[in-house]
């Protein structure tokens, strides 16, 4: 059986060297995904992942399942940053669905990923039906020649940190705990665009990223920062609807304070939300629109002001 679908970010070819493998999600690349890429370093062999486009559950649920901490892009973003070799990816389809757990072990983890060992989480099911687990990784390991770890469950403060409950934070506007469970700021990436230049009409240049349809799990108004090859702006940040003007997409603006407006149109950028001002509103017209965006930026600086631990970030990001 082959994988024509198959490939990692430097070429569509097979690993030509042994590797050290994980395999899963790794939606948001948590502190939990982040103790298992540790475990990951072993005997000098090159690091890598295998992930899935679109997610399984996405793939199952069919438009139903919980919005995405991260995109692909984010993610392999996270992943190298945190040492990642190789980032490898296969689409998620009926055919990969239908992939039996001994075919899996034998067609991609040992043939095309050369693995020689192996990390996964404490509950990782693979294959058709999930038959697989670890019970049966490590017979075909002592088969093929491989070894398994499993990791436990990463937990803070008594609680397991899991994407779930990051992004049940950030739907209910805990920045701090979803920043702690991620281990960096809740970060959202993307190209600048032309908008209609509403903000700027209004006296409040925005950098415009389109969200392309992509399901977020946050929505406000936010102080945070946007992070560019040129620099690092303090911003005030909507993600929402923008229903004073009748808007019918999700759209995330940011208004870089203190800037003397970048051109950073067609630039990569990152957006971190490191505190949520307020719910989205609608106004009764511009005038109150403009009066609340006047108030956002002031509470912004307020909050940069009272957290000046929160002007510059270890978390730093490259073009890739």
């Amino acid at each position: 059986m082959s994988f024509p679908g198959f490939f990692h970010r430097r070429s569509h070819r097979p690993a030509r060297t042994h590797q050290a493998v994980t395999i899963g999600n790794f939606d948001g690349v948590h502190r939990g995904h982040q103790a298992l890429l540790q475990s990951l370093q072993h005997e000098g062999l090159a690091t890598a992942v295998l992930t899935f486009e679109p997610l399984p559950r996405e793939f199952f649920q069919a438009g139903q399942a919980a919005p995405r901490l991260s995109s692909l892009h984010e993610k392999v973003h996270a992943l190298r940053h945190y040492g990642v070799d190789q980032v490898y990816c296969l689409p998620f389809d009926q055919t990969l669905a239908q992939v039996s757990a001994e075919d899996f072990i034998t067609q991609i983890l040992m043939q095309q990923l050369q693995c020689r060992f192996l990390v996964v989480g404490h509950d990782f099911r693979f294959g058709a039906k999930r038959r697989g687990d670890l019970d049966m990784l490590l017979h075909y390991g002592r088969q093929y020649g491989f070894s398994v770890l499993e990791q436990p469950a990463f937990s803070l403060d008594g609680q397991r940190v899991s994407s779930t409950g990051i992004r049940a934070a950030l739907q209910a506007g805990h920045l701090d705990q979803a920043s702690q469970w991620l281990g960096r700021p809740y970060t959202l990436c993307g190209k600048i665009i032309h908008g209609d230049h509403l903000g700027r009409e209004l006296g409040f240049p925005t950098a415009n990223i389109p969200l392309n349809r992509r399901p977020v799990p946050v929505s406000g108004i936010f102080a945070g920062r946007l992070r560019s090859e040129r620099g690092t702006w303090i911003a005030a940040i909507s993600i929402g609807l923008r229903p004073t003007v009748g808007g019918k997409q999700m759209v995330l603006e940011a208004h870089c304070l203190d800037a003397d407006n970048p051109d950073l149109y067609g630039q990569r950028v990152q957006v971190e939300l490191l505190h949520q001002l307020r719910h989205e509103e609608k106004y009764p017209d511009l005038d109150t629109l403009k009066a609340a965006i006047a108030r956002d930026i002031l509470n912004t600086r307020h909050f940069f002001a009272e957290h000046p631990e929160d002007l510059h970030n270890p978390w730093t990001t490259s073009s890739h």
